[in-house]
């Protein structure tokens, strides 16, 4: 049977992927490019924002459309909340659709793909440069806009062993390992251990990889994940992603957000950063959420003026159904909306000259990603390079130097990656 893989959404959904992939060619399928040459299409779906689900159906329509004879799946959180769904087209009606997945239930794809179901959640080789490794699922949060706790459910942690195992395995394939989950920064709540202590086991036990965090939570940045970020960034690569949504506390009580305030973000990352050399700082912010207000928004963009961003993502509000904050009021107009997200952005682009500019000359451990015209370097702060050595292959780990141009960063190779 040939089998067509598409994801929409994060790197939880991406991870399940690949799991997908994996029972299936597991199974003697095998994976292809294109709908239009497979006989099944499995569509892992996301619920974050209204937009991707508008391109979901928009997906599982033009793929029935090329290819008639086309079954298709759809699992992921948009399936979850299948049974949500007023008012709206279900995606079980969707052309072609004779399956709907909530979630990642592994054993229910393997019984639509007609092979064997697996013992555990496990992947061993992947289709991207980087590996990723889901070490949890769900969350126990409530924010107001999120539909991925509905979609998901409480925090599930598996266990630091399994993990351990999947990582090893993984490292003889891929120079880095993102870690990944719906709320990586609540790990080990449920079992009694912590993503400190999860991380301190993969970096003991799984030699010469790179392990890179995806988003967690600023405040729950412990003390052990700190030390590995200062003492050992060729290890636990110097980036953080912290959500941050809004830089008004006014607005952080409305979305659920209880666990921080604009001060305790402010220095949980102002720590961090005093002890780092170099840290690469993301976020995720919302703008035009009901009842945002100017003075909400000037907050905000001070707050992310002061920091010390590298990048930022910036979402316009997308209400979810069933989410708290769809029965708000005060809502934004579209318009105003927009506006402040552009500003936000336009102080992103700013953050990111500036961050880039200051690592010219400067250091970096990088990795090969991709191939032909998409070919670039991430280095460990997450700064995309041209690696000035065309002969280096995908997955190739090297040490550079810097130097910043009108053209962008490029990576000079200074000597062989050292040991770890």
């Amino acid at each position: 049977m040939k089998v067509y893989l598409r994801t929409f959404g994060c790197r939880a959904n991406q991870y399940d992927t690949e799991a997908v992939r994996e029972l299936a060619e597991a199974g003697g399928h095998t994976i292809v490019d294109a709908a239009a040459d497979a006989d099944i299409a499995v569509f892992n779906s996301c619920a974050v924002t209204a937009d991707a689900e508008a391109e979901l159906r928009k997906v599982v329509r033009r793929a029935a459309r090329e290819r008639p004879a086309l079954r298709s799946v759809v699992m992921g959180c948009a399936a979850a909340l299948e049974g949500d769904r007023r008012g709206e087209q279900r995606i079980a009606s969707l052309p072609s659709v004779e399956a709907v997945v909530a979630g990642a239930d592994l054993a229910e794809i393997a019984r639509v793909l007609e092979v064997t179901a697996p013992a555990a959640l496990r992947t061993r080789a992947q289709s991207g440069t980087r590996a990723l490794l889901r070490i949890q699922d769900g969350c126990d949060e409530h924010c107001t806009f999120c539909a991925t706790t509905l979609a998901r459910g409480a925090n599930r942690s598996r266990p630091v062993a399994d993990l351990v195992d999947e990582a090893l395995v993984l490292a003889d394939r891929h120079a880095e390992i993102v870690i990944t989950g719906i709320h990586i920064g609540t790990y080990g709540a449920d079992i009694d251990s912590s993503l400190g202590r999860l991380m301190e086991c993969l970096v003991r036990d799984v030699s010469r990889v790179r392990f890179r965090l995806s988003s967690i939570e600023a405040t729950e940045v412990d003390e052990r994940l700190t030390d590995l970020f200062v003492n050992a960034p060729r290890r636990l690569a110097p980036h953080l992603h912290a959500p941050l949504q809004s830089g008004s506390d006014r607005l952080l009580k409305r979305m659920g957000r209880n666990w921080y305030t604009a001060a305790t973000y402010s220095a949980a990352i102002e720590r961090l950063a005093s002890r780092m050399n170099v840290l690469g700082l993301g976020a995720d912010v919302i703008a035009g959420f009901p009842g945002e207000t100017e003075d909400d928004h000037r907050a905000t963009m001070a707050l992310v003026e002061r920091l010390p961003f590298s990048y930022l993502h910036v979402f316009p509000y997308s209400p979810r159904p069933g989410t708290g904050a769809i029965r708000l009021p005060d809502p934004v107009t579209p318009t105003v909306a927009d506006r402040r997200s552009a500003e936000l952005r336009a102080v992103a682009a700013r953050k990111a000259a500036g961050y880039q500019m200051g690592r010219d000359g400067g250091m970096a451990d990088v990795i090969v990603i991709g191939a032909g015209p998409r070919r670039h370097g991430l280095t460990g702060d997450y700064l995309s390079v041209f690696p000035s050595d065309d002969e280096l292959p995908r997955g190739a780990r090297f040490d550079a130097r810097l130097a910043v141009s009108a053209r962008g960063v490029t990576a000079f190779p200074a000597v062989p990656a050292a040991s770890i």
